[in-house]
């Protein structure tokens, strides 16, 4: 295709998710020298569009309202299709994540239009394109093909790069007003549960742990091998459905899916359920007593030993090498 592409960005307090710049450089490919469109909801995120036009859109366009403040369906699928409506786009970009997954659905159906959800790669560039994503839990990939009408497709976070940010860059930024009305729900109050410092989903590196590190105490060495090398904790659902800690950590098929460049197992028998959620990192590196455990079968290098003395003898060396 060689059209206008709309992305949606995406903001957390007040800052764009690097999922944001990876949409840009999704369009990119899918665009074939077409008109790129950011799109950014919220209730002050004027501020950010110079940042998207910096990563390669070539405008930017924002919704503000208070109703955006929180996310909710039926308030930021008002404020896109608004948007949508005004720009008439040949091709859409989301993220796939949380609040991707949930939207792209419902602006799909507004639009009668097809979705190809969690593309983790683009082969070809325009019309030519073909899109993987994975299917059966992650044990087989599929090429997709879109063959008419608008293109829209969300993209897995960590897995396409985002273009070098050129400073230099100028764009357009306009703003378009929408009466958001009618909203079904109301977001009164946010308690995070999930622990500060670098989002799971976006995390570079992942330090996971299952049953094995036995109590919510066991995940203290684990948090801090994942603060030292930058990246966040993650967790087996055995170790959240035994209260070691809580679910927002849970990755898997019934949790969040990873991609990360380097993702640390420790304690991890490897469930298929589990290994849906991550089989796709770059580097995988399993510490685990048993030497027939699953996960040994994903994992590009296998530590066979107990990870309370395993873990403690990586943050030492990487101590040194800090």
């Amino acid at each position: 295709m060689s059209g206008k592409v709309l992305v949606l960005g995406e903001a957390k307090e007040g800052v764009l998710r690097n999922v944001s710049f990876e949409t840009i450089a999704a369009a990119k490919k899918i665009s074939d020298g077409g008109e790129i469109v950011a799109v950014l909801l919220g209730d002050a995120v004027q501020s950010l569009s110079d940042e998207m036009i910096h990563y390669g859109a070539d405008r930017v366009v924002t919704v503000e309202h208070p109703h955006l403040k929180q996310y909710t369906s039926d308030g930021y699928s008002q404020a896109f299709m608004a948007v949508y409506e005004q720009e008439k786009p040949d091709a859409v970009v989301f993220g796939h994540t949380a609040l991707g997954k949930d939207l792209s659905p419902k602006i799909a159906s507004k639009l009668d239009s097809g979705l190809i959800s969690d593309v983790t790669a683009i082969e070809g560039e325009g019309d030519a394109a073909l899109f993987i994503r994975p299917i059966y839990s992650g044990k087989a990939f599929e090429k997709v093909k879109n063959k008419d009408g608008l293109l829209f497709i969300t993209i897995r976070p960590n897995n396409i790069n985002p273009l070098a940010a050129d400073n230099s860059r100028s764009g357009e930024t306009s703003a378009v007003t929408v009466d958001i009305t009618n909203l079904r729900t109301i977001i009164s109050e946010v308690v995070r549960k999930s622990t500060e410092g670098v989002d799971l989903s976006e995390a570079k590196v992942v330090v996971a742990g299952g049953r094995g590190v036995k109590s919510a105490d066991g995940f203290e060495p684990l948090q801090q091998l994942a603060n030292l090398l930058g990246g966040a904790i993650g967790a087996s659902r055995g170790a959240c459905d035994a209260d070691y800690c809580d679910y927002s950590l849970q990755i898997g098929q019934t949790g969040k899916v990873v991609t990360p460049d380097l993702y640390i197992a420790a304690g991890i028998s490897g469930a298929i359920q589990h290994m849906a959620g991550m089989s796709n990192s770059k580097v995988i590196v399993a510490i685990n007593k048993d030497p027939e455990a699953n996960i040994f079968k994903v994992a590009d290098y296998g530590i066979v030993g107990d990870l309370f003395e395993v873990i403690p003898m990586m943050i030492e060396e990487i101590k040194k090498l800090k």
